[in-house]
C-alpha cells in the first residue's frame, strides 16, 4: 500500500502472535496468516496509510456500511457526528434501503442541557465528512447503550434504527 494513496487495507500485527483459535480452523485462518515468512494477526480493522506514514483506522469490516457501492465505516462517522458540542455519544449503523442497499442511520445522546436537530446535526457533521457518508437520519436517544468496558453496542442500535427508520421510511 503505497503512503499517500487512500488505498484502503486490512489492518495486520506481527510479533507474538497465537497459533490460531481453539477448535476453530476457519477462523484461525482467516485471522493469522503467514506472509514471507512472517506470522501476523489481522485482527479485522481496516485502515489506510497517510502520506506522513501514520496509519488511519477505519474500523471494523464486519460493522461497514454499504450505501450506493461506497463503504463507509461507521467509527469515521460517528467521530464526526460527536464533534459537535450538543452531542455526547454516537453509534452509527445502517438499515436497508431499496434504492442505496443500506441507509447511515446515527444514533446520538446529548451532552447535558445541551440540544440540536436532526437537520443540523447532519449539516454540521458535512464539514468532517464526505457526502455520501453522512447519516440520512439522527435518532436523538436518552442514552447510547454500551458494554461495561465501554464498547459500542451495535446490536442495540440497529434495533432501534430499524423499529425507527425500517426499510425505505
Amino acid at each position: 500500500m503505497e503512503p499517500g494513496s487512500g488505498e484502503i487495507g486490512k489492518l495486520a500485527t506481527s510479533g507474538f502472535v497465537p497459533l490460531g483459535y481453539y477448535k476453530d480452523p476457519e477462523k484461525s485462518a482467516e485471522t493469522f496468516k503467514e506472509i514471507d515468512g512472517v506470522r501476523y494477526s489481522f485482527p479485522g480493522d481496516y485502515a489506510t496509510v497517510e502520506a506522513d506514514g501514520t496509519i488511519a483506522l477505519l474500523g471494523r469490516g464486519s460493522a461497514c456500511i454499504n450505501t450506493a457501492g461506497e463503504k463507509v465505516f461507521p467509527e469515521e462517522v460517528e467521530e464526526a457526528v460527536k464533534k459537535h458540542v450538543a452531542v455526547a455519544d454516537c453509534l452509527v449503523v445502517g438499515v436497508p434501503d431499496e434504492r442505496f442497499g443500506e441507509r447511515v442511520v446515527a444514533l446520538a445522546s446529548y451532552q447535558e442541557g445541551e440540544s440540536c436537530d436532526e437537520a443540523g446535526l447532519i449539516d454540521f457533521s458535512r464539514d468532517h465528512l464526505a457526502g455520501f457518508k453522512l447519516p440520512k437520519h439522527v435518532l436523538f436517544v436518552d442514552h447510547v447503550q454500551r458494554a461495561p468496558n465501554g464498547k459500542a453496542d451495535y446490536k442495540w442500535a440497529k434495533k432501534a434504527a430499524l423499529a425507527a427508520y425500517g426499510e425505505d421510511s
